[in-house]
């Protein structure tokens, strides 16, 4: 199906809010002490991600369900997506993000309210490093979004026809991303909390830094580039190893 400009921001901006309600929704639950998900831990943020990540391209399926600027940048590098469909993407994406992220500040608004410690919510929304050291967390961020884009331009149950991906031969669908999503989380989640995704971050932190949250704190304006850039940098060398690689 081709769709136009408007449908392929609307389907990705539906999606990708998706992704965030639910993304930012978990970090809420498990960071937010008057959550029942309080001191969930790491495992439940990784597998609430994953199925967010479910959840939103399901969504997004007549779109190919990128959700995702780096996948977007990834397979029009890897000569999948047509360069002038890429500003509909991007556009949904990075304005869904922001809608989500919203969303789940108002599902979690008392909680936000009552929490004690206000200033240190900022990680409800956006990513940081554990170790601040951008040249180091710029890697972390290539790393895992290259994992993530290879894997969908090279699986063998993930085909692509003009920049939408196929997932016909796989019975777990869009399920099988969200394990991929699950994993690098587990595996390489730890150092920059993995981005993996420019607008998954950037929507919401721009979300963070509007929202009334009484007491919160700064935006991390000067880290933000790091996950932008990086999985952008990760998408367009998996994008040109891809088309290299012999068939």
């Amino acid at each position: 199906m081709d769709l136009n400009f408007g449908e392929i921001v609307l389907w990705e901006l539906m999606g990708t809010a998706a992704l965030t309600l639910l993304g930012c929704g978990v970090v809420a639950n498990v960071v937010l002490k008057k959550s029942l998900g309080f001191a969930g831990g790491w495992l439940l943020i990784t597998i609430g991600w994953g199925f967010a990540v479910f959840v939103g391209a399901s969504i997004a399926n007549p779109t190919g369900a990128h959700i995702n600027p780096a996948v977007t940048l990834g397979l029009a590098a890897a000569d999948k997506l047509e360069w002038d469909k890429v500003p509909a993407y991007l556009v949904g994406q990075f304005v869904g993000a922001f809608l989500g992220a919203a969303l789940a500040w108002a599902a979690y608004k008392l909680q936000f309210d009552t929490h004690d410690e206000p200033a240190k919510t900022r990680g409800i929304f956006a990513t940081g490093p554990t170790v601040p050291n951008y040249a180091w967390n710029l890697v972390t961020e290539i790393i895992g979004t290259f994992v993530l884009v290879f894997w969908i331009l090279t699986s063998p149950t993930v085909s692509t026809e003009n920049g939408v991906p196929q997932f016909g031969n796989s019975a777990l669908g869009y399920a099988a991303v969200a394990f991929v999503v699950i994993g690098i989380g587990a595996s390489l989640g730890g150092p920059t909390g993995y981005a993996i995704n420019p607008a998954r971050d950037l929507g919401p932190r721009v979300a963070y830094a509007i929202l009334p949250i009484k007491d919160k704190g700064a935006a991390d304006w000067n880290y933000s580039w790091v996950p932008v850039v990086g999985p952008l940098v990760g998408a367009v060398l998996a994008g040109l190893l891809s088309q290299i690689l012999p068939s």
